[in-house]
């Protein structure tokens, strides 16, 4: 993927990604689903892997032309200019914080 198609780097307060959040959980949930259902119709064919891998690669796109960062499978990350709230599937809302340094193992419950 080329970076001159990635949006400048965007930087969020606490409640601009609250505000986002649920297009980000709409988009990924639909996602998800999407690809649950391609691995139970044919989970070992490689067929179903390429449209698993088409699917998670169009989720990862789409969530990062809202400016977010991806982070691993249904995680991403919403840059706060110290660190990052971070979000991962299902989680209901945004609960935790990490700095750039300590990424997902640092991640420390917001309220």
């Amino acid at each position: 993927m080329a970076d001159s198609a990635a949006p400048d780097k965007r930087r969020f307060t606490y409640d601009e990604a609250v505000r986002l959040l649920p297009e980000v959980r709409r988009i990924t949930d639909t996602a998800y689903r999407a690809v649950d259902s391609a691995s139970a119709e044919a989970p070992t064919t490689e067929q179903a892997q390429a449209q698993v891998e088409a699917l998670v690669t169009r989720w990862a796109q789409d969530v990062m032309a809202l400016g977010l960062e991806v982070k691993g499978l249904w995680l991403v990350d919403f840059d706060s200019g110290s660190g990052y709230y971070c979000w991962q599937y299902p989680e209901e809302g945004l609960q935790f914080f990490h700095t750039y340094e300590e990424g997902f193992r640092g991640r420390t419950r917001i309220h």
